[in-house]
């Protein structure tokens, strides 16, 4: 499967790694064109392409893992979304690395608010709960699996995004809609920035 990503930041290359090991091609894109990327696919490897971010919304499934603040502007610069699944990674932060503050989402989850800034996407969330170095990190610890979460309103995307993830080596666990499920796992709930692992006999 060919997977783009809007942003090429820690948590792309991160989850790049991890889809690129499991067989599937990335398409990378971020706000500056291709040509910054060069260095970035060359680190990762086959499979690791530098794109435009209309090329790379275009692919079947797409990861949005830019900052939170550029969120309104990307998607609306993109061009009509025709069902893809977008797995929403974003976190509801202002600023930049290492100088970030909260940002006032009321009640909604972000994933509700880049659903209605996506019409014709497909949303999950994804990912946001889990920190970067863990995301690279092998997903087996000890014999254990490590747990990844996902939430989302229409169940064949998530399903669809559940065998993505468990096919990039993770136990996969259904929070349910995208307002409840992504509640929980985003920056300020209660799963966010902890790392859960499965151990089972099968895991052996």
């Amino acid at each position: 499967m060919e997977i783009g990503t809007i942003g090429a930041g820690p948590l792309a290359q991160a989850f790049a790694k991890r889809a690129l090991k499991a067989g599937h091609k990335v398409k990378l894109s971020n706000s500056r064109g291709p040509n910054s990327l060069r260095d970035i696919v060359k680190q990762l490897g086959p499979g690791a392409m530098a794109a435009t971010r209309e090329e790379a919304a275009a692919c079947e499934m797409v990861l949005l893992a830019g900052p939170w603040d550029n969120v309104p502007e990307t998607l609306s610069s993109l061009p009509k979304w025709k069902n893809q699944i977008l797995i929403d990674g974003t976190n509801p932060f202002h600023g930049n690395a290492g100088d970030f503050t909260p940002a006032d989402v009321g009640n909604l989850s972000t994933s509700q608010l880049v659903a209605a800034l996506a019409p014709g996407a497909r949303v999950v969330k994804a990912f946001n709960h889990m920190l970067v170095p863990n995301l690279e990190a092998d997903p087996v610890v000890n014999g254990a699996i490590r747990v990844a979460f996902i939430s989302a309103d229409d169940d064949g995307a998530k399903k669809l995004a559940q065998t993505l993830l468990e096919n990039c080596g993770y136990s996969v666990v259904d929070l349910g809609n995208l307002r409840d499920g992504g509640l929980i796992q985003q920056a300020g709930g209660p799963l966010a920035g902890r790392d859960f692992l499965e151990r089972g006999e099968y895991h052996k």
